[in-house]
């Protein structure tokens, strides 16, 4: 009898000490608020087929992934993945992250960004762009 008295103490303590350790920070702390801004573009050369503008154009991108408000950048090109969903008729995808709304519009007037603009959009004939922003969740 005792051994198992003894076990269902710790089992009860166990599962009081992940209760507490879940539960008592996000009430000991002020909420922290993260709200991650993702702006996604897709690229649309004029010639998808010429090499000096892929490389032109890939020179660009990481010159504007210079600008001090990125978070995080990833270039990109059609992955070789067959499904229907899949979208690939795209040269070039540019997905960024930022902390929050207001770090993506200084990136968007940032000078870096307006000279990427002006020096490199005779390359393309389109660009899609997806921003999308996540729920707010507690860091």
């Amino acid at each position: 009898m005792e051994d198992k008295s003894r076990r269902k103490f710790l089992q009860n303590t166990g599962l009081a000490a992940i209760a507490s350790a879940t539960i008592l920070p996000l009430s000991a702390e002020p909420e922290r608020i993260k709200e991650l801004f993702i702006h996604h573009v897709f690229f649309y050369l004029k010639e998808p087929n010429n090499a000096q503008h892929e490389a032109k154009l890939l020179e660009g991108l990481h010159k504007l992934a210079k600008v001090p408000t990125i978070e995080y950048v990833h270039i990109g090109r059609p992955a070789m993945t067959n499904r229907s969903v899949i979208v690939k008729d795209y040269s070039f995808s540019w997905m960024c992250f930022f902390k929050n709304i207001i770090e993506e519009e200084i990136y968007q007037t940032h000078p870096i960004h307006l000279d990427f603009i002006k020096e490199y959009s005779g390359l393309w004939e389109k660009v899609v762009v997806y921003d999308s922003i996540g729920p707010k969740k507690v860091d």
